[in-house]
């Protein structure tokens, strides 16, 4: 098995397991890393409880504290990279993500993407059920966005992304900064500045039914100061360099032929 989708959780107890029925109910093959920031609901627990129906395909981490979802996702992808997977998917646990779009986004990396974002902002993309006030954010952070950072990506807040291997190898972790909503967009950056192809799929996001939002003015606030952060040193501090794992890179032709490509 060469996929695998990294799912971030903390206080999903109501959707952990019928998202990851879901996802294995689908007729493309996928594994599941569960990664659960020390959910006071229960949420590993029903994890753990599903082992035995999807042995070898369900795994977990648990991580004391809610340590934020860019780590998350960091100790996912190299979780990931360690076990040999060759395309890394992340998904959020709530439904807002349609799991069968999970197979559109692996189809967009098999024809010739590196990083495949499922986007609300392309033409046949849309968001359902979500209050005003949100989509204005969701919308406005996406314009800013790219007329700060000139990505073209329109959908760059996305948490709907597959990418291959090469891409993530491609990446310092280390050097990634951000944990909350602007980890998201710097991934989308660093794969952009690193010279990899990102093709964005039409998804339709729905507002999740059960739980909790995540979002908070903290996180609002890391987007909008990280954006600027991200320009600033792509233009005076050769964040491309920064990011770059250069030691891996050396050894993955993929990752020299996008380099070569960029120049």
């Amino acid at each position: 098995m060469d996929r695998i989708v990294i799912i971030p959780t903390y206080n999903e107890k109501e959707n952990i397991a019928a998202i990851i029925d879901a996802v294995f109910s689908l007729e493309e093959l996928f594994h599941i890393l569960v990664i659960d920031d020390g959910s006071p609901d229960g949420t590993a627990s029903i994890v753990k409880s599903l082992f035995p129906s999807y042995p070898g395909k369900l795994f977990l981490v648990e991580r004391r504290g809610k340590l934020g979802l860019g780590t998350a996702y960091i100790h996912g992808f190299r979780w990931a990279i360690e076990k040999g997977y060759d395309f890394v998917f992340e998904m959020d646990a709530d439904f807002s993500h349609n799991p069968k779009d999970l197979v559109r986004l692996f189809l967009a990396v098999k024809n010739g993407a590196d990083v495949a974002v499922g986007s609300r902002y392309v033409p046949g993309g849309a968001v359902r059920n979500w209050p005003s006030n949100r989509i204005f954010i969701s919308k406005g952070a996406s314009l800013y966005t790219r007329l700060i950072t000139w990505m073209k990506v329109k959908d760059p807040t996305a948490g709907f992304v597959c990418y291959k291997r090469a891409v993530l190898e491609a990446i310092n972790f280390d050097n990634i900064s951000f944990v909350g909503y602007a980890f998201q967009i710097e991934m989308k950056f660093a794969s952009w500045k690193l010279g990899f192809k990102i093709v964005e799929v039409p998804i339709t996001f729905i507002d999740r039914k059960y739980g909790t939002s995540k979002m908070n003015k903290g996180i609002i606030k890391e987007g909008i100061l990280g954006v600027l952060k991200l320009r600033w040193e792509s233009l005076f501090k050769n964040y491309r360099k920064r990011v770059h794992n250069i030691e891996l890179t050396q050894s993955n032709p993929i990752i020299k032929e996008r380099e070569f490509m960029h120049k």
